[in-house]
């Protein structure tokens, strides 16, 4: 199969409302956001969701989420020893990479897209593996347009976990947080030359564009009911050959948002006037969804 035929470039605009959309471990799991207030979400958080959307469309995935796993392996070591392609390249120190990669990309379109490092420690058998695989699909964290109030409420259980002498124990405390509203948006390339190494092609591009389009579907938690995310447009700019029009940066800044009343909070996607300034000979595909 042919690979990318022409550079893509991809903008992505999704809202987030009364959810935690990337909780941050390191500060006791509230929304991410940065010094100026503005929120923020990882690539690799998003990564994740367009993973597990790849999944449900029946792709293999290579990295799989402990509570989607669909073929029994419990680590990454133990998926890509049970490929029996894979291991007839992996020997230790003398592994053929070359060979070792096409075979890991033919298997996993997330392998192919992303890229990935197998880095594993040796066994009994062998020396271990390390190859390094560069992806072509790049994308960035995403921010959001405006800064963002981010609310905490205080909860608490109303049943024992485990009982001492039939006595009721004090109900736990916990903190749940919530981004009250927030336009993100979300910047991404696929780059022909990569593609090439690792054959990813114009099919594949369309499996995430549809997987960004449907981001936040079978993604619903606690802290991100159902509805409470919203992909609302997409921009998917096709420039026609394998080297680039213009550079992704000038792609993605054609994009303006700006707040219709300044002197309002935002409350929706509405709240906002978006334009798209002209790019000679290079004009995107627009994915309306509100």
């Amino acid at each position: 199969m042919a690979t990318l035929s022409q550079k893509i470039d991809f903008e992505v605009l999704f809202t987030v409302e009364n959810a935690n959309c990337n909780g941050d471990p390191l500060n006791g799991n509230r929304p991410r956001e940065d010094y100026d207030g503005y929120g923020e979400m990882s690539d690799v958080c998003l990564k994740r969701k367009i993973r597990n959307r790849l999944q449900d469309a029946g792709e293999k995935i290579f990295v799989q989420s402990d509570d989607r796993c669909d073929d029994g392996f419990d680590s990454l070591k133990a998926r890509a020893d049970g490929n029996d392609e894979l291991k007839k390249f992996s020997k230790g120190k003398n592994t053929n990479k070359d060979e070792f990669s096409k075979v890991a990309c033919q298997s996993w379109i997330d392998v192919r897209a992303f890229g990935q490092v197998f880095a594993f420690k040796g066994g009994k058998d062998n020396d271990g593996v390390s190859v390094g695989i560069r992806g072509p699909v790049t994308i960035s964290l995403a921010k959001s347009v405006s800064p963002i109030d981010i609310t905490s409420m205080q909860i608490t259980k109303s049943v024992n976990s485990e009982s001492k002498n039939g006595e009721k124990g004090s109900d736990t405390m916990g903190t749940k947080h919530r981004v009250d509203f927030g336009l993100y948006v979300a910047k991404g390339s696929i780059n022909c030359q990569l593609a090439e190494k690792t054959g990813f092609c114009d099919e594949d591009a369309e499996k995430i564009k549809e997987a960004l389009l449907t981001l936040f579907e079978n993604d619903c938690s606690s802290a991100r009911p159902d509805g409470s995310m919203e992909v609302c447009r997409l921009y998917w700019w096709k420039h026609g050959q394998k080297l680039p029009k213009y550079s992704s940066a000038k792609v993605h800044r054609s994009v303006k948002i700006e707040l219709k009343n300044p002197d309002k909070k935002p409350a929706s996607f509405d709240d906002y006037n978006i334009t798209v300034e002209k790019l000679e000979g290079l004009e995107p595909e627009v994915y309306d969804l509100v």
